[in-house]
């Protein structure tokens, strides 16, 4: 089966639904954020009552706290969040833009140091894969570099041939087939 199906079109818009493991998403869709693993002030039931289909949550943040072992020992972020709608995780690319005073941005990786306790944490694009399927999104995102807004041209367009590169390197390393691995879009201000 296709992850999406096309809905209904008008000129470049479009509706849609995701297919995923844990259900279909009706787009477009409004996802909440659990970044740490809970969307703030709400449980599952909030979250259903209010129309929720799907939650974001956070690789980068999952990782260094619980970690990901844990979060697969309970079930994956399904059990850990007790949420058995479809979820979706980021790579931890845009943390190397949020966080860019604890980070490196190499050829090969993003090399972070916690928050937390200063410790070092290498995402390569494999190793971006390997903790996404971990904790067990329907849906992973490629490890990608996110630039400011207002980047000139040249940080536009090496940052836009290392998220190619990347890619290339998360479809080579994703594994797990009951998870679908979707491109991702990033900024800039050029054509």
């Amino acid at each position: 089966m296709s992850a999406f199906t096309l809905g209904k079109t008008d000129g470049d818009a479009r509706t849609g639904t995701l297919h995923t493991a844990h259900g279909d998403v009706p787009t477009p869709a409004f996802m909440p954020v659990a970044t740490q693993g809970s969307v703030k002030a709400m449980d599952p039931d909030d979250l259903k009552k209010v129309g929720a289909r799907i939650v974001l949550s956070n690789t980068y943040h999952m990782y260094l706290r619980p970690g990901v072992e844990t979060v697969r020992s309970l079930g994956g972020l399904h059990g850990f969040m007790q949420w058995d709608g479809p979820m979706l995780t980021d790579s931890g690319g845009f943390q190397g833009f949020s966080l860019a005073h604890l980070r490196e941005i190499t050829e090969d990786a993003i090399i972070f140091k916690s928050h937390i306790d200063g410790s070092t944490h290498y995402f390569s694009p494999a190793a971006a894969i390997e903790y996404q399927e971990g904790l067990g999104a329907d849906i992973i995102m490629p490890l990608d570099i996110c630039i400011p807004a207002d980047s000139d041209r040249a940080t536009a367009a090496s940052a836009l041939e290392k998220t190619n590169r990347w890619v290339l390197l998360c479809r080579e390393a994703h594994a797990r087939r009951d998870q679908h691995l979707f491109g991702i879009v990033q900024g800039g201000l050029f054509p």
